[in-house]
């Protein structure tokens, strides 16, 4: 969402400022009276269905607001890193609450975040990556600027899609991405993405996940944005890398490739759809959910057993896509509706209310989930249960 006029550049540029000082506040001095912006504290409506969407919203700007405050997310010109756990999926999923909370715009911290990503597309050429190779190894400047120009435009055309006009500055963070988009050897059509063998967003098989959802952001863009004739060729490439990539996947990717199969048919043959939703179908747990363990073949670097429990992250973005998938009336055969259901059903059930998220545990690590670093997991999970919620309403 690109903001054009000078009043209301400023009175944003207020409210960063504000928002910022807040935050800073807040993480540095504990015992302070300062406060963080976050969604506005007032009680959930007692109209409303089961699960809190003010607390939702809460759980996410306050986790953004952590983000923008950790050394770690600072970045050169004053700009954030942009997270694939955090941020990526804040993007995606926090507009998704404004209507129904009866909000009037972004919320301060939205804000932030949308102003250091539209300041890195705009000085694209002048940004250094989030990562160099003399510090942080061999490839890592090309894996995080190929990876950052996927999220910016993921984030940015999810903004746009809900004010139904692609923006300038949309169109170019998705040149920026085009620009990178390989074009030769084993990863042509996608990104070499961040690799610091972190499942599921900076691994091997997060280059897939990573191009699986830039083709579902692409579809979504408004403005007819996929039906543009330059940018022809490079969803060929895209579709063309999803089809060909698709049977060495693990199970929560190809997840994601039936959700970008929503507009690109070509994604999967009709077997391998068939195939795929059996295989979701029968892995739904008895209580509605579904669980991260299921949906690939993971291993812990500490050797400690994986968490089996259904959670957050895989149901929503399980329920997710096979919504919207019923929704488009263009996949025949599909029998949702009675799994659709039941995964609503635990979503709503499992919402932390006091927290406002929802459960998810790393694949990496034994990680202690009261921590910021464990807490990475239910930002994703909260954030694609949002948008399932959501979805159901629509």
């Amino acid at each position: 969402m690109t903001i054009n006029s000078c009043w209301t550049r400023s009175l944003i540029a207020c409210l960063l400022i504000a928002c910022a000082v807040a935050a800073t506040l807040a993480l540095i001095l504990p015992n302070s009276t300062a406060k963080a912006v976050l969604a506005a504290d007032k009680p959930a409506d007692a109209s409303t269905d089961a699960w809190d969407r003010q607390a939702a919203a809460r759980y996410l700007d306050g986790r953004e607001v952590y983000w923008q405050g950790w050394d770690r997310a600072q970045k050169d010109h004053g700009t954030l890193c942009v997270s694939c756990h955090t941020q990526a999926t804040y993007g995606m999923a926090r507009p998704a609450l404004r209507h129904d909370l009866g909000e009037q715009g972004p919320s301060p911290a939205e804000l932030v975040m949308l102003a250091s990503i539209q300041k890195r597309v705009s000085m694209w050429k002048e940004m250094d990556p989030f990562y160099s190779d003399a510090q942080s190894g061999a490839g890592k400047e090309v894996e995080s600027r190929n990876a950052e120009s996927v999220l910016n435009a993921v984030i940015l055309s999810s903004y746009d899609a809900r004010q139904g006009h692609l923006t300038d500055t949309t169109r170019t963070a998705f040149d920026n991405a085009w620009a990178l988009q390989s074009t030769s050897g084993p990863t042509t059509g996608a990104w070499v993405w961040q690799n610091f063998h972190y499942t599921p967003w900076e691994s091997p098989e997060s280059e897939y996940h990573g191009a699986a959802l830039m083709a579902v952001a692409v579809a979504k863009a408004p403005d007819h944005y996929r039906d543009d004739p330059k940018i022809a060729a490079n969803l060929a490439a895209l579709a063309g890398y999803l089809s060909s990539h698709y049977e060495a996947q693990p199970l929560l990717n190809k997840v994601v490739a039936l959700w970008a199969s929503n507009w690109f048919p070509s994604v999967l043959t009709p077997a391998q759809r068939t195939q795929l939703l059996h295989t979701l179908y029968s892995l739904q747990r008895s209580d509605g959910g579904w669980s991260l363990t299921d949906l690939g073949t993971w291993k812990r670097v500490d050797d400690t057993p994986l968490e089996t429990r259904p959670d957050g992250y895989a149901t929503g973005l399980t329920v997710l896509v096979l919504e919207e998938i019923a929704a488009s009336n263009s996949r025949p055969g599909l029998h949702a509706e009675e799994h659709v259901n039941r995964g609503i059903a635990w979503l709503v059930a499992n919402q932390d209310k006091t927290t406002g998220a929802w459960p998810a545990w790393s694949l990496n690590k034994n990680r202690d989930t009261k921590t910021n670093v464990g807490k990475f997991m239910s930002d994703a999970a909260t954030s694609y249960a949002v948008l399932a919620l959501d979805q159901q309403k629509r």
